[in-house]
């Protein structure tokens, strides 16, 4: 027996399961949607197991990992990395087409899923993207700049993370206020109240990450040192989120807001370091 068969046939079985799982959680006609390509997954798997003769066990941990990851990340989140997966297998997929003729419907099938989920899956915290993106990319930006220049003017790690936080909580109000009266002003169509939650709660706990480092040693360069590590975890998780649910490139995302936060903090070490001898402060 051909190997890749029962490889296919493993992964067909496993996505039919795991999309099952996200219809019994979904709502509206997002259920039908889901239940829909569970289905297709398991014709596939079917299909395969005619050719191959016997059943094959789907992936336990795959199924629990992408349960986990739609329980985090939302649904659409979830089936889009899936999608992203079995694009891997529609070029497996094509190498074997020429040697089983079902394949090539199956690749159909596939590529249908995708556009099948792009087009209908409704899924709430996505109208509120833009506002997490403003959140997340004002708090890196201005609190890292903030916590440079906080470092090389008052150089003591307590001091410098109690600025931070309440400089950070501050701005967090600040743009969720803001966030609020846009939404309400522009009318659309989204709840003003939840955009500013949103921004807001995404603002606070980069805010959270920016600044525990300062509580956990007392070495300032150190503690600056853990905060950049820091905002590049959080710039790389977070690109990778948008890069999948808008499906744009990884790479223009992620170093956009690198060159960016750098660039920023690298302006706030020298206004830090200039403020710090110009005033002459001492702590």
């Amino acid at each position: 027996m051909n190997p890749i068969i029962l490889k296919f046939q493993k992964n067909e079985i496993t996505e039919h399961y795991v999309y099952r799982n996200f219809s019994r959680s979904a709502k509206g006609k997002n259920i039908k949607v889901l239940e829909s390509i569970s289905n297709d997954e398991l014709r596939h798997y079917n299909a395969f197991k005619k050719l191959s003769g016997q059943d094959v066990a789907p992936d336990r941990f795959k199924i629990f990992w992408y349960t986990v990851i739609k329980n985090i990340l939302g649904i659409t989140f979830a089936s889009k990395l899936m999608e992203n997966g079995e694009k891997g297998a529609q070029v497996n997929y094509g190498k074997e087409q020429k040697t089983i003729k079902i394949i090539k419907a199956i690749i159909k099938d596939e590529e249908k899923h995708e556009k099948a989920l792009i087009a209908i899956i409704e899924e709430e915290k996505l109208g509120y993207i833009s506002s997490m993106v403003l959140g997340l990319n004002d708090a890196i930006v201005e609190l890292t700049g903030a916590l440079a220049g906080f470092t090389f003017a008052l150089q003591n790690t307590k001091v410098i993370g109690t600025a931070g936080f309440i400089t950070g909580v501050a701005a967090a109000l600040s743009m969720a206020a803001a966030e609020y009266l846009s939404q309400k002003s522009e009318n659309t169509g989204r709840s003003p109240l939840k955009a500013a939650f949103y921004t807001g709660v995404v603002y606070i706990l980069v805010v959270l990450v920016l600044v525990a480092p300062y509580f956990l040693v007392n070495n300032y360069y150190m503690a600056l040192g853990l905060t950049l590590v820091g905002v590049f975890f959080v710039i790389l998780l977070f690109s990778f989120f948008v890069s999948v649910i808008q499906e744009t490139s990884f790479k223009n995302i992620f170093w956009e807001m690198t060159i960016i936060c750098l660039g920023v903090s690298f302006i706030a070490f020298l206004i830090g370091l200039g403020a710090r001898k110009l005033l002459n402060i001492q702590i």
